[in-house]
């Protein structure tokens, strides 16, 4: 479906109103946001504080994001929540992200049902506990009929692990004589990814400053738009995502061509 073509964002009253503010229109904002919420453990430590406060905080930040992606009617928020690079972290901080997502899942469910958000997730399910697995189950169930938008968490993720779990899964339908591999396109491709062949990202977020993707949706990322923002994750609110929004609504994005406006000038590649 071309960006065109697409039905209209679903935005509330309010967040037509937030929209006013930052003198934007609905038709100019990501239908798809992804972000690599980075800058906890710095934050903690900034205030003189154990690493753990500072992810504590950072489901401050989700909570604003959710609420404020909801008003802005978007359609998608795929969150960076744990890579498999961060077991390498202490066992005592990672023991607590799986408690703080346990509790997370267990403490917004009702308000999720409310806002009509769907929850899934990407990632792997080994390595994470049994208790978390039941929480990530049920809160994707109970969730599974709503119709507003959907929130991706990425959990024990990696886009190198994603994409080379895809080609398996392409070699055995090749092996098996179910696909025939002169058949494969990106599209089909993309269906092989945890991602299901949902729609890229339009934009990409990242606190803390930090200039690099850190094996976050490589194959999904491949024309999205990118903001990097200084300001670590613990406080990061819905009027930074909308300063993001408003920073792409200024962009013209190319998908790897020209614009049509260069076209029509003879500007020449490059």
């Amino acid at each position: 479906m071309a960006p065109d073509d697409r039905p209209p964002l679903n935005v509330t009253e309010e967040g037509l109103a937030r929209l006013e503010e930052w003198n934007l229109r609905p038709e100019q904002l990501p239908r798809h946001v992804a972000i690599i919420m980075d800058g906890n453990g710095r934050w903690a430590q900034q205030r003189g504080f154990p690493r753990v406060v500072g992810h504590r905080r950072g489901i401050q930040s989700v909570r604003a994001i959710v609420e404020e992606g909801v008003r802005l009617g978007l359609e998608q928020v795929t969150l960076y929540c744990l890579s498999v690079e961060n077991w390498k972290r202490p066992a005592r901080e990672v023991r607590f992200l799986m408690r703080l997502l346990r509790h997370f899942l267990v403490a917004e469910r009702a308000e999720l049902m409310e806002q009509n958000v769907r929850l899934t997730t990407i990632g792997r399910r080994d390595g994470l506990p049994p208790e978390v697995l039941a929480e990530i189950d049920r809160t994707a169930t109970e969730t599974a009929a709503n119709p507003g938008m959907v929130l991706r968490l990425a959990i024990n993720y990696g886009g190198r692990a994603e994409i080379l779990e895809a080609a398996r899964k392409i070699a055995e339908e090749a092996r098996a004589g179910r696909l025939d591999p002169a058949t494969l396109d990106e599209s089909a491709f993309a269906a092989y990814l945890e991602t299901g062949g949902a729609a890229d990202p339009d934009l990409l977020i990242r606190t803390a400053g930090e200039m690099r993707i850190s094996n976050f949706l490589l194959w999904q990322v491949s024309y999205t738009e990118l903001w990097v923002t200084p300001k670590l994750w613990p406080d990061f609110r819905g009027d930074d995502l909308l300063r993001a929004c408003a920073d792409y609504a200024g962009r013209t994005r190319k998908f790897g061509g020209l614009p049509a406006s260069s076209l029509a000038a003879g500007t020449p590649a490059g």
